[in-house]
């Protein structure tokens, strides 16, 4: 445990073994992309996306390697037992910093398959990891205020033909589609720019969770429901690598598949999208009232 040096020296020592970790692996994730791109058949998909998996899972434990040396921190999580890493699972989760993907990759990785992200357009151009996001087959969407949407209503048809292509690549092998149905991370601006009715939250968007599960639906084992809580308050990314996350505390319930909601039209049947957005409310609801708790120690 290093937590005794100075918090920039910690921070400056775990983003080395970050990078030197991404430097090892990702050119070999890299090699296999290509691979994988220059012969587009079924069959070479199925045999080098284990392995890609593989990749990206050792580069995460090595990751959960760095982050025991250079952090003191207490993790009270509660929820991750008897899950099954040959499953599919739809991954839901409250979103308040980048520490929030590190956690969950730390707590889940090998318990489920591995996680795969929604990203940002902007994401792809990010150093090294934009490439190794998109050689594991991590979807890139654009995103668009209301008034481009409404503007340019074939935007959101374009995003959502993203969405099914992608989870159409996850239902080959096992996989956990992750999504942060707040689409943002968390800040107090935000939340109050939004006016959510949630003390701890901002509203959630049911757009993505519902197209995953209209697309691969019958492939879910459960939707894990994911509550995270910084009890002194999230870190940013810098924070985290200077150990400044004394305490985390973690939830996860898992969640029967709404088989009737699944199966539904959200993006054209008005009473779907109407019984589909009360289910995400109710979610949430009982989310806010669970942060509120774990603050209080509960």
């Amino acid at each position: 445990m290093l937590n005794f040096l100075p918090a920039p020296l910690i921070g400056l020592i775990a983003f080395s073994l970050l990078a030197i970790n991404s430097f090892f692996w990702v050119p070999i994730l890299l090699f296999l992309a290509v691979v994988k791109l220059l012969l587009p058949f079924r069959a070479v998909r199925l045999r080098l996306d284990p392995v890609l998996v593989r990749i990206a899972e050792a580069w995460i434990v090595c990751n959960s390697g760095w982050m025991a040396l250079t952090q003191k921190a207490h993790w009270d999580v509660q929820g991750i037992e008897g899950l099954d890493p040959r499953g599919w699972y739809l991954v839901n989760c409250n979103h308040q910093s980048w520490a929030d993907i590190l956690v969950l990759q730390h707590l889940l990785t090998r318990r489920i398959p591995l996680l795969k992200f929604f990203l940002k357009q902007q994401l792809l151009w990010v150093p090294i990891m934009g490439l190794a996001w998109w050689a594991l087959d991590f979807p890139f969407m654009r995103r668009h205020g209301e008034e481009a949407l409404k503007a340019h209503p074939e935007l959101r048809a374009r995003d959502q033909e993203t969405t099914r292509l992608a989870c159409e690549k996850f239902s080959l092998i096992p996989t956990s589609v992750m999504n942060f149905c707040e689409g943002t991370r968390f800040t107090r601006d935000k939340h109050q720019r939004q006016q959510s009715p949630y003390r701890h939250l901002l509203k959630p968007k049911a757009g993505g969770i519902a197209l995953a599960l209209n697309v691969m639906g019958d492939k879910f084992r459960a939707i894990l429901d994911v509550t995270i809580v910084y009890p002194e308050g999230a870190p940013n990314f810098w924070e985290f690598l200077c150990g400044k996350m004394p305490r985390v505390r973690v939830r996860v319930q898992k969640l029967a598949v709404p088989r009737h909601l699944a199966t539904g039209d959200y993006a054209n049947d008005p009473a779907i999208r109407e019984a589909f957005q009360q289910w995400i409310q109710q979610i949430w609801q009982d989310k806010d009232a669970q942060i509120e708790r774990l603050f209080a120690g509960h």
